[in-house]
């Protein structure tokens, strides 16, 4: 998702010149294409990501199209205020991107594990929150974050994730897309677990379940009427997603849920207990603990789907 992300900023580079991109120091290895092409467009502000969203705040009032990079815990966490006040409060143009969502950087702990940056963004007004599930929809939700008029936080994996999708789908911000139809279960799922949760639905398909598959790369604004029409059509919803179960995915769909009358249909978040990880490990052993394998995936949305409403 990560190379996507850079050669998609680099080719929107060649056709606008006023994309910008700043980095706080990280992400070497993947930025070289766009400082080497357009060395003059490029800043590493070094360990200042405050600075960073500062300067990039400027950038914007000078009529730039600035990004700023960093890892997602501290794309988000130290520069928050800045965040707030330069970029939300006066809706600048600014794409803050987030590196390694979830458990990409598993090895670190809770310092670099972005398992509540969602629900810290979810706050901000003006900010669209995108999260893409594989590098199909990281390039469209890249354009799409460049072509806004307002505030971005884009979330990207970086473990190499596959291609769910067959073909490039039809890509908004604020709509979910469906990649499979069904009747009895909607799994909805966001970001970089949309891997496991494909493999799931799979499993529950062997099991003699019609299951509709909705990946959600936009977080804010959700797109309420697929979430209602889901509960209208069929018997269980279950939000998947590698982050704390509140404040994410599962409490948006909550929230639409109870906003509006829709028939009595159940509810499962499939996410992190709220506390931070004492386990250290790959990302597949922390997806492993905490439920996020495909197979524990499938038998919790199965068991709830057993249970009477």
């Amino acid at each position: 998702m990560r190379t996507t992300f850079i050669k998609t900023v680099v080719e929107a580079a060649e056709r606008d010149e006023s994309v910008f991109f700043l980095t706080g120091d990280l992400g070497f290895g993947v930025v070289e294409p766009f400082r080497n092409k357009f060395p003059s467009r490029f800043l590493n502000v070094g360990v200042a990501e405050q600075n960073m969203v500062g300067i990039a705040a400027g950038l914007a009032l000078s009529g730039k199209r600035p990004i700023v990079y960093s890892i997602a815990t501290f794309a988000v966490f130290r520069p928050f205020e800045f965040i707030r006040n330069d970029v939300c409060y006066q809706n600048l143009k600014v794409v803050m991107v987030g590196a390694g969502a979830g458990f990409s950087y598993p090895q670190y702990a809770a310092t670099h594990q972005a398992i509540d940056d969602v629900a810290a963004m979810s706050a901000l007004p003006n900010l669209v929150i995108l999260n893409p599930g594989d590098p199909i929809e990281t390039k469209l939700a890249t354009l799409a974050a460049l072509n806004h008029p307002g505030p971005v936080y884009l979330r990207i994996g970086k473990k190499g994730e596959p291609n769910i999708h067959e073909s490039e789908p039809i890509f908004e911000i604020g709509r979910a897309i469906t990649l499979q139809d069904g009747n009895d279960i909607t799994v909805i799922a966001t970001g970089n677990i949309l891997e496991n949760a494909s493999k799931a639905v799979k499993l529950l398909g062997a099991k003699g379940l019609a299951v509709r598959f909705i990946s959600m790369p936009t977080l804010r604004p959700l797109d309420k009427e697929l979430v209602r029409k889901a509960a209208r059509e069929t018997r269980l919803i279950a939000t998947v997603e590698e982050g704390f179960e509140f404040g994410g995915l599962g409490t948006a769909v909550a929230e639409v849920l109870v906003e509006r009358t829709v028939p009595k249909t159940g509810l499962v978040k499939i996410a992190l207990p709220q506390r931070y990880p004492s386990e250290i490990g790959s990302q597949t052993y922390m997806r492993s603990v905490y439920g996020l394998t495909p197979e524990a995936i499938a038998e919790k949305v199965y068991q709830n789907f057993t249970l009477p409403l």
